[in-house]
C-alpha cells in the first residue's frame, strides 16, 4: 500500500480567490517531471485524497502544487486556508506516465494545458532532458481571465534563456486580452489559427502533442488531432498524442 508521510507547509500563495500555490517539506521518494501524487487532510475523521501533479522540478524543494478552488472541492477549500507551519498528508511515492521519457523520438514538442494543468509542464520544462532532446518546445496555457495566467515570469525567463527554441501561447476565454487568443484551443488546431501565429507547423513528421486539463478540451483537441492524422501514442503502438487525464 502507498506510504502517506506528513508535510509541513512552507508556503501559500494566494494568486486570485479561486487558485493558489501551496509549496510544502515533506520527505517523498524520488520522482519523474510529469508525474503526480496524491495531497491529502484529514477533515471531520475522514482522510479526503486528490492527485496533484508536482510543479516543482525533480531536484528543487520544497515541494510545490498548483490548486484550483472549486466550489464543492471540500478538500481544496481547506487547503487554500492552510497556514505555514501546519501539517498536511503527502503519498510518498509518485505516479503516472506523463512524462518525457514515454514519448516517442520527434522534433518538437507542445504542450497544451489549461487551468492548473499546467502544472507538470511547468516541472518538465525546469529540467534539462527538455532542451537536450527537442528542436521546438510549444507550451500553450488556457485560462478563463487575464489574472489567472500565473508563473509568467518563468516562462519569460525561459523565453529569454532558450530565444526562437521555446514557443508560448495564452488562451483567454472570457476576456479581450491583446496577444492572446479568445477562445479556446480546439478551434485553433482544426483551423490551424495557432500554428499560423506561431509560425511552426504540427506535423505527424515532427511532432508530439501532450493534452493536460480540462476534459473538454482534451477530448475535443484528440479528436480534431485524429482528423488531422495524429494518433495517440501507446507503448505496443507509438502515436503523436499523449493525454494526461486531470480530473
Amino acid at each position: 500500500m502507498p506510504q502517506w508521510v506528513e508535510g509541513k507547509i512552507a508556503e501559500n500563495i494566494h494568486w486570485t480567490s479561486n487558485l493558489f500555490t501551496l509549496k510544502i517539506d515533506a520527505e517523498v521518494d524520488e520522482f519523474t517531471a510529469g508525474q503526480f501524487t496524491s495531497v491529502a487532510l484529514d477533515i471531520g475523521g475522514e482522510r479526503i485524497a486528490r492527485p496533484y501533479s508536482f510543479l516543482n522540478p525533480p531536484d528543487q524543494r520544497p515541494l510545490e502544487f498548483f490548486f484550483y478552488t472549486a466550489i464543492d472541492g471540500k478538500l481544496s477549500n481547506a487547503l487554500v486556508q492552510l497556514k505555514v507551519g501546519d501539517s498536511v498528508w503527502i503519498k510518498k511515492q509518485a505516479t503516472g506516465f506523463f512524462v518525457l521519457n514515454e514519448i516517442p523520438p520527434c522534433k518538437d514538442i507542445w504542450m497544451l494545458g489549461t487551468g492548473t494543468g499546467i502544472a507538470p509542464y511547468l516541472s518538465i520544462l525546469n529540467t534539462p532532458h527538455i532542451w537536450e532532446r527537442f528542436e521546438k518546445i510549444v507550451l500553450i496555457h488556457a485560462v478563463r481571465t487575464q489574472a489567472d495566467l500565473r508563473y509568467q515570469e518563468l516562462i519569460t525567463h525561459l523565453k529569454s534563456k532558450f530565444q526562437d527554441r521555446f514557443f508560448f501561447q495564452a488562451f483567454v476565454s472570457r476576456e479581450n486580452i491583446e496577444g492572446t487568443f479568445h477562445g479556446r484551443i480546439p478551434a485553433t488546431l482544426k483551423e490551424k489559427s495557432l500554428e499560423k501565429e506561431l509560425g511552426l507547423d504540427l506535423t505527424i513528421e515532427n511532432s508530439h502533442i501532450m493534452l493536460c486539463g480540462n476534459p473538454d478540451m482534451v477530448n475535443d483537441s484528440v479528436e480534431i488531432l485524429k482528423s488531422r492524422g495524429f494518433s495517440k501514442h501507446r507503448r505496443r503502438k507509438p502515436g503523436h498524442i499523449t493525454v494526461e487525464n486531470y480530473w
